[in-house]
């Protein structure tokens, strides 16, 4: 299985930090999974508004391609300004309804205050409902205090749910393979 982790901001390094931190934990777990990461900062964007996917930049279409051809994802996100990145909205924008469904998805996040953790429910899961896609229920927000220099993570706490988290993802990942990707309506 290939699985995508995405670092959804085009700035900053916290994100991608937990990133390779539920790497190593996925690893430990599910070490048959091919593990990706996909950095948005690494693209060339633009702003999506309903063309066909052949009328973006080559970027674009290679980033909806990466999407199409992973199993299953680690979604991770800053909080800017109470909601999640732009860079990252648009790039959900880009992909068809079709494309994550019934793939295992992960979500990461951070940032500087302790109540932005609700963009996770109000914002993040409402989209992934929208892809249909398997989220596993236990997601796990940081605070800038939970990070060391060199943005090392340097709390156990945080440390052990990213664990867990990486140990229902792997078993969501096994469970999505005996899933039937056919549906019975055409959305």
């Amino acid at each position: 299985m290939n699985i995508l982790l995405v670092d959804g901001t085009i700035v900053g390094s916290k994100t991608g930090a937990v990133l390779e931190q539920v790497q190593a934990y996925i690893e430990e777990y599910g070490p048959s999974l091919k593990l990706e990461l996909l950095s948005l900062s690494d693209y060339d964007h633009e702003f999506v508004d309903g063309r066909p996917l052949e009328a973006y930049n080559e970027d674009m279409q290679a980033l909806a391609s990466r999407f199409e051809q992973a199993d299953g994802y680690i979604i991770a996100s800053p909080i800017f300004q109470g909601s999640i990145p732009g860079v990252l909205k648009n790039t959900f924008d880009l992909l068809h309804p079709r494309t994550m469904r019934y793939k295992p998805v992960s979500i990461v996040a951070n940032g500087g205050t302790y109540q932005h953790h609700l963009v996770i429910e109000n914002q993040l899961k409402p989209i992934l409902d929208y892809f249909r896609c398997l989220v596993t229920p236990n997601y796990v927000y940081t605070h800038t205090s939970h990070f060391g220099e060199g943005n090392e993570i340097i709390e156990d706490d945080v440390l052990n749910r990213l664990r867990e988290l990486a140990r229902v993802f792997v078993q969501y990942a096994e469970m999505s393979q005996k899933l039937s990707k056919e549906t019975i309506d055409n959305p």
